[in-house]
């Protein structure tokens, strides 16, 4: 499994930048399936229905809980010989627990990536800006 500290690696890379609203997650999600596709990977894949989810659900999180100190959201997306990553970046302090979300709080957004992740047997992580003014949010996957 490649780890986020591989992803610097992967062969293909993708970089977005959206406003941090609520048409960002359409605008991410139809620019994933057009990155999925140019990188060979097919939309009926069974971990592309699942990560779609997972990246608009990260997505929607940085657009509620960032936009205030974040009003620009970074969205990159890695692939390599089975492996699928992608990262949304926000400028907000705040560094989510994904796993512990699973026990904390169950039905939230960041529960539902972790549980999908773990599921497709992948990897979620928060890596924090040099500066601490930021993070992104990792999710690496197998293919």
């Amino acid at each position: 499994m490649t780890t986020v500290t591989q992803v610097e690696s992967l062969p293909y890379r993708h970089v977005l930048t959206v406003p941090a609203m609520g048409s960002a997650v359409r605008m991410v999600r139809e620019t994933a399936e057009l990155v999925l596709i140019e990188c060979g990977v097919r939309l009926g894949h069974p971990a592309v229905g699942p990560a779609l989810l997972a990246l608009s659900e990260l997505v929607t999180n940085a657009v509620r809980h960032a936009a205030e100190t974040s009003p620009m959201i970074t969205v990159i997306f890695a692939h390599g010989p089975g492996t699928l990553a992608f990262a949304v970046h926000d400028q907000h302090p705040y560094q989510p627990a994904p796993y512990q979300a699973l026990a904390t709080a169950p039905g939230s957004g960041l529960a539902l990536v972790a549980g999908t992740v773990t599921e497709l047997r992948g990897t979620v992580s928060v890596r924090a800006d040099r500066d601490g003014l930021g993070k992104a949010v990792w999710i690496v996957l197998p293919l």
